[in-house]
């Protein structure tokens, strides 16, 4: 067994920094891009013939990235060492017709994505961002990162029964933000003013992706600075990591005996079903095609497959100290515990015992400790890209992550030492 990973804070501020330039898919993979070309990779269009040059590659669609490193001698069956990991978390995203109002309030007609904790959103400074679609088809990133809109709660003077019966709110009626005063809304005000804020011309925007995002920063907390306090943690947490991972072992020089492979997927929150999920096509298309451009055949296609393997990284839940009845009696994972091996027997997740030895053997090599997390048997337990990701290209996948509290908040927390915990155990698993 090697030394134990040392605790380095640079990685955790540098996580913070991500998660607060990335308040949507579209930024988070643009921006996982930026440190992919920084690593001397370089960008390959799916409608181009591919060659099978050694080096770092990756593939932008949408919310979703996918990107590898092919080592000088890999052959044409060279297997893949993959992690999985999503774009996007649960959100207030604008609707075809955004501009809404009453009661001389103009406001913001929002549509909820995936499935966030509704009452963290309220009351809470928020932004806008997005991809803008002109009339070109070209698209432009936009992201008014101040306060911009408020979901404002009920007074409780004017709803008393919240003291006694609990909040209950309506998705329609009142999760829609005010973003400023006037009696007339006008149709085409929202999309004018951020043309505006993104230097465009005046009616070029034919198409948006817009969701809400919380601009308070990401921050350390508590008396010993050792947790830390952000959004999108589920799963930009998995995606820098991931990232730190592919660009630590392509630079490493290190002898490789599998190809590296980074796959970034959106939608996660909402079934994975999409042209950039992990239900889609993009990442079996991606690894197809790069085993037919090291001159590769469907038989070499089928060897590497076979002998691959994915980590579908992914939060889980930490030991709650209020609910801890809650989790399974005998699985408490704990923050800055190290990362979790998620298992669970209905295969909600794609760990077999065969998977956990894999992600065991990571660890040991990276000198980094894990934890293992089953739900408790009265509660239904959650799902993520792994079992997709098994299914559907019969990639052997073992589901793993960090366990963090407010899952689906708009603000989530974690340990501070185990994004760093992650990103060693998860180098170790991409050196083979």
């Amino acid at each position: 067994m090697s030394a134990p990973a040392r605790f380095d804070r640079g990685h955790t501020d540098d996580l913070m920094s991500f998660l607060a330039a990335s308040p949507s898919p579209y930024h988070a993979v643009a921006n996982t891009a930026e440190r992919l070309e920084k690593a001397g990779f370089r960008q390959v269009a799916e409608t181009d013939a591919w060659d099978g040059t050694h080096g770092g590659k990756y593939v932008l669609r949408g919310g979703a990235i996918v990107a590898w490193y092919v080592p000088e001698g890999a052959e044409a069956h060279t297997p893949f060492h993959i992690i999985g990991a999503h774009t996007d978390s649960p959100s207030l995203r604008v609707k075809p017709r955004p501009d809404s109002g009453a009661h001389g309030w103009r406001q913001v007609a929002v549509e909820i994505y995936g499935g966030p904790l509704l009452n963290s959103w309220l009351d809470r400074d928020l932004g806008l961002a997005g991809r803008l679609t002109l009339r070109d088809g070209s698209s432009v990133l936009v992201n008014v990162d101040r306060p911009l809109l408020r979901v404002p709660q009920l007074a409780i003077h004017l709803d008393r029964s919240v003291g006694s019966e609990g909040l209950k709110l309506d998705k329609q009626r009142h999760l829609q933000p005010v973003w400023g005063l006037g009696d007339q809304v006008g149709d085409g005000d929202l999309i004018a003013f951020l043309e505006q804020e993104a230097g465009l011309t005046a009616g070029s925007v034919t198409g948006w992706d817009l969701m809400t995002h919380p601009v308070e920063p990401p921050a350390y907390l508590g008396r010993d600075r050792e947790l830390v306090a952000g959004p999108r943690m589920d799963n930009l947490l998995s995606v820098h990591a991931a990232a730190a991972a592919l660009t630590a072992v392509a630079a490493s020089g290190a002898p490789l005996t599998r190809i590296p492979v980074l796959a970034a997927f959106d939608h996660e929150e909402n079934g994975s079903q999409s042209d950039t999920g992990a239900d889609g096509p993009l990442l079996g298309s991606v690894l197809e095609r790069s085993v037919l451009a090291r001159g590769g055949t469907f038989e070499d296609r089928a060897r590497a497959f076979a002998a691959s393997v994915c980590l579908s990284s992914d939060t889980g839940h930490a030991v709650h100290p209020n609910y801890a009845e809650r989790h399974d009696p005998t699985h408490h994972p704990r923050v800055n515990g190290g990362p979790i091996l998620k298992v669970n027997v209905n295969n909600r997740y794609a760990t077999d015992g065969s998977g956990r030895a894999v992600f065991a053997a990571a660890c040991e090599k990276a000198g980094v400790p894990f934890q293992s997390f089953v739900s408790n048997n009265s509660m239904p337990c959650g799902t993520t890209i792994g079992p997709i990701t098994a299914a559907r290209h019969g990639i052997r996948t073992v589901d793993i992550g960090v366990a963090i509290l407010s899952m689906h908040s708009v603000r989530e927390l974690c340990g501070a030492d185990d994004p760093f915990l992650l990103a060693n155990a998860l180098t170790a698993f991409l050196e083979g």
